[in-house]
């Protein structure tokens, strides 16, 4: 296995690639906190008596999908830095 799936690609697809995970990784991020937002005035409003499961989904949801976005993220930039662009 390859240890940089990034080093075949071409510099514009690496700085595009680089410009998509940052996109997404701040609209997943925005999305989250707002969930999170949500969360708490609910948990201000109602109280926690009866609290629906369904309401910690952003605590649950949030580490699964933003560690390999970051993790990518954080390759792609490894391999921009090593060429120098």
């Amino acid at each position: 296995m390859k240890k940089n799936i990034y080093e075949e690609l071409t510099d514009e697809d690496l700085l595009k690639k680089r410009n998509t995970l940052k996109g997404v990784s701040i609209g997943f991020g925005i999305v989250f906190i707002l969930g999170i937002i949500a969360f708490i005035v609910i948990l201000a409003m109602k109280g926690a008596q009866g609290f629906p499961f369904a309401a910690f989904t952003p605590f649950i949801v949030m580490p699964v999908t933003m560690t390999p976005l970051l993790i990518n993220l954080n390759l792609v930039n490894k391999e921009i830095k090593s060429r120098n662009l």
